[in-house]
């Protein structure tokens, strides 16, 4: 085809691959393509969008024409969309020269993107828009072709090893040239930028994305990472996105935006309330996508640390250092980190309690380990030892001590929070434990925040953005940001830069979060104690039943509640790498935090998680008071996660209380209404037979009356009130109504007839043994133990 008809084609052809921005159109349905289910569309699909493939082919063929495509504004990520509404312009230089307003006025803003940029926008947000189409069957995220393909761009344009590869041209030795500047549309602010004389430039007078010829080398590397980070990174909440405007800066842009707002198409800028209401974006990521963002962020951990070491000569280094080399050198704390953390923060605090947040929790363990991904292999020992953390990490991870330490103390508040005897949930915990206590990087993070908290000569007012923003106006590679020696400076601009000039910051290793730690390793003692009384009590159940108490032929069983959990389901494997979990974390986080045994003996003895006499568990943690009994906000806890409970008991009329789910409700309404009759009826004669003082007495007083139900009806109002008028010998008749009573009575008649006995003898033997029953408990309890059964 011409170069005229596939630009034509080219954005119908990228939606119906992709699915449309607004979720209706689906397209290929990347996401749920795999190769066990679909093997022949998945290989088509993955050949077709290869970086080398026909579709990339076609991308770099417009390429080179220098076209353009409109990317609406009001699909892009909200504190983008808010900024750009607000006519500031946003710092990243993936959207300089590129805002445009349409031809007609109004609000639609638009990107003019070249083929590349189009194209990977609509790749990377198609993984936002896309959530909710429908699943035929069960998806695993990390074999999907959408997640290979990422994969595969990652590994193309951010090699390891080597140079990018060179696009195919369709001219002989020729080359597709970088994007060329252009002229804007409308003059913007830059949000992020704290200078004065930079918030009045305009696009303008700012020199193009690729403006410097050393950066044309790696466009495209520099261009997919963009969009990447913004597609997938930059959303957050309201509270945030006010939080990093400076005072200063929100007061410079009101002005400028005052002062332009009647220049263009006759329409004034839209209000900051108006914009910062148009922002909050319902942002709630999948479990998908933080495996997406976890592959991006194990790849630049590789790709950052395959840069060669630098030369010992500073001139050398200038000669021999590439484009893709200084990229490498920045890619992390200048593209990723802001994004990534304020991403991380998000989850942090909105993400479910329950198990799927173990995607989260091992996205940000692996931004913690760097080293994981570093080309060098550990030495070979025979023991299993965990390997020590090298000290030339130290900068990293001063320069990222926040990643650390608030989202450490974010972790704990959550698993404070969760079912800590859950299998899922313990892993979690110890997963985070066994990573900070790998050896020395506990020192480390000690190091940096003991940098922080160094006390600072002279810092300029807001002078720290100057280390985490890039030079506004183009790429990394148009300027260098100035050497830094001091490594307390770095810290604090790091801190700064993140939370703001008035944060507090609060220490991992003080007070606060100490006693956090302690409570954690309260409740994993408790949930120990809980998960082997639940494997004592299943393994007891399990190895002695009780054969009458199967056949519930007894009435005890009404005031009975169960006492399980969910491991009762999960099986004895389970509770056992529960216990094995927990001990190993409170092991770990004792390394971590210097606990001693002492400690937590005297931790365990205060907050009374040890078990009674009898091996039952204590009563919720409560403060007594004149109303009785107050539940603390441990013993909530306590109660919401099953560690205690009260003893809570129907105390009422047995006849009356809720149908239970082993009983059949028809069968209980009829013989309740029969055994009322009954009762009605004979009450004179039983009343008179219970009167007796022989052995007929006590078999009447025995099986006829309640003893303790008569005791709380004399003594208790409410039990009088809610029980019957007649609380007198009286015949019950609802154990029958038993499914197992049911069951039973069936397999006595199916084993009766056998023996050639037809149901009138058998009811008769029935009768019979449940009388001679009767008689020997009558004889036992009354005679020995009245009033105990």
């Amino acid at each position: 085809f011409s170069l005229k008809e596939l630009h034509g084609i080219f954005p119908w052809l990228v939606e119906s691959i992709f699915g449309s921005l607004d979720g209706i159109i689906i397209g290929w349905n990347l996401r749920c393509l795999q190769g066990k289910t679909n093997p022949n569309e998945y290989s088509v699909a993955l050949d077709f969008l290869d970086p080398s493939g026909p579709m990339m082919k076609l991308v770099y063929k417009l390429q080179a024409e220098e076209y353009r495509y409109d990317f609406p504004v009001s699909y892009l990520p909200g504190p983008v969309k808010a900024s750009i509404q607000e006519q500031v312009l946003p710092e990243c230089s993936l959207y300089h020269n590129k805002v445009q307003f349409p031809s007609s006025g109004g609000l639609g803003l638009n990107l003019a993107l070249n083929p590349f940029e189009y194209y990977m926008f609509y790749f990377a947000i198609s993984l936002i828009t896309q959530k909710n189409s429908p699943v035929t069957h069960h998806v695993s995220p990390s074999n999907s072709a959408y997640f290979i393909l990422v994969d595969t761009y990652l590994k193309c344009f951010l090699p390891t090893e080597g140079s990018v590869l060179p696009p195919p041209s369709s001219n002989p030795g020729g080359a597709i040239p970088s994007p060329t500047p252009r002229s804007p549309a409308v003059p913007f602010s830059s949000y992020g930028m704290h200078h004065t004389s930079l918030l009045k430039r305009h696009i303008a007078h700012q020199p193009s994305v690729n403006a410097d010829p050393a950066s044309q080398e790696i466009w495209r590397s520099e261009t997919l990472l963009q969009i990447f980070v913004e597609m997938w990174l930059h959303h957050y909440s309201l509270e945030m996105y006010q939080k990093m405007q400076s005072p200063h800066v929100k007061l410079e842009v009101l002005h400028y935006r005052l002062s332009i707002s009647s220049k263009h198409h006759g329409s004034p800028a839209q209000s900051s309330y108006q914009a910062l209401h148009a922002y909050q974006e319902s942002f709630k990521p999948t479990e998908e996508h933080v495996l997406v963002v976890r592959l991006l962020v194990k790849h630049l951990h590789a790709f950052s640390n395959s840069l060669k070491p630098e030369p010992l000569s500073p001139s050398a280094h200038s000669h021999t250092a590439s484009p893709l080399e200084e990229f490498k050198r920045v890619v992390i704390p200048r593209f990723v980190q802001e994004k990534l953390y304020i991403f991380l923060q998000h989850c942090f605090g909105h993400w479910p309690l329950d198990a799927s947040f173990r995607a989260v929790l091992e996205m940000w363990l692996s931004y913690l380990q760097p080293w994981r991904y570093a080309p060098e292999k550990p030495p070979q020992s025979t023991e299993p030892l965990p390997r020590s953390v090298s000290e030339k990490w130290a900068t990293f991870i001063q320069e990222n001590l926040l990643m650390y330490t608030k989202l450490f103390v974010g972790f704990l508040n959550r698993a404070l929070r969760t079912d800590l005897v859950s299998p899922k949930n313990a892993l979690m915990v110890f997963r985070v434990a066994k990573v900070f206590a790998q050896p020395n990087l506990a020192e480390m993070i000690l190091k940096g925040e003991q940098l922080f908290l160094e006390p600072e000569l002279v810092i300029p007012h807001r002078q720290h953005r100057l280390f985490m923003s890039p030079t506004l106006g183009g790429s990394f590679l148009s300027s260098r940001s100035p050497a830094v020696t001091d490594a307390s400076f770095k810290v604090k601009s790091h801190v700064y830069s993140l939370e703001g000039q008035d944060f507090q910051y609060k220490q991992m290793f003080g007070t606060e979060v100490r006693n956090l730690v302690l409570k954690l390793a309260q409740l994993i003692c408790q949930a120990q104690q809980t998960a082997k009384s639940i494997s004592d009590h299943s393994a007891e159940t399990m190895a002695s039943p009780s054969f009458f108490s199967w056949f519930r032929f007894t009435p005890s069983d009404m005031n009975g509640s169960y006492t399980g959990n969910d491991l009762d389901e999960i099986g004895q494997d389970s509770i056992k790498k529960t216990d094995e979990y927990l001990e190993k974390a409170l092991e770990y986080l004792c390394q971590i935090f210097k606990l001693s045994e002492a400690q937590l003996t005297q931790m365990m003895m205060k907050c009374g998680t040890a078990q009674d006499e009898n091996g039952k568990k204590q009563l919720p943690d409560c403060i007594a008071s004149e109303n009785g009994l107050i539940l603390t906000p441990l013993g909530r806890y306590q109660i919401i996660n099953g560690l205690r409970r009260f003893e809570v008991q129907y105390q009422g009329d047995t006849e009356l209380q809720p149908i239970r789910s082993y009983e059949n409700a028809a069968l209980v309404r009829l013989l309740f209404r029969f055994s009322s009759v009954l009762n009605e009826r004979f009450a004179d004669q039983m009343e008179v037979l219970c009167s007796r003082e022989d052995f007929v007495g006590r078999l009447c007083r025995y099986h006829l009356t309640n003893p303790q139900l008569v005791q709380k009806i004399r003594y208790s109002p409410v039990v009088r009130d809610r029980t019957s008028q007649n609380w007198g010998p009286r015949i019950s008749l609802r154990f029958l109504a038993s499914y197992r009573t049911l069951i039973s009575l069936l397999m006595i008649y199916f084993f009766a007839s056998w023996f050639y006995i037809g149901p009138v003898g058998c009811t008769f033997i029935i009768l019979i043994g449940y009388f001679l029953y009767a008689v020997i408990m009558t004889f036992f309890f009354e005679g020995w133990k009245p009033h105990e059964h």
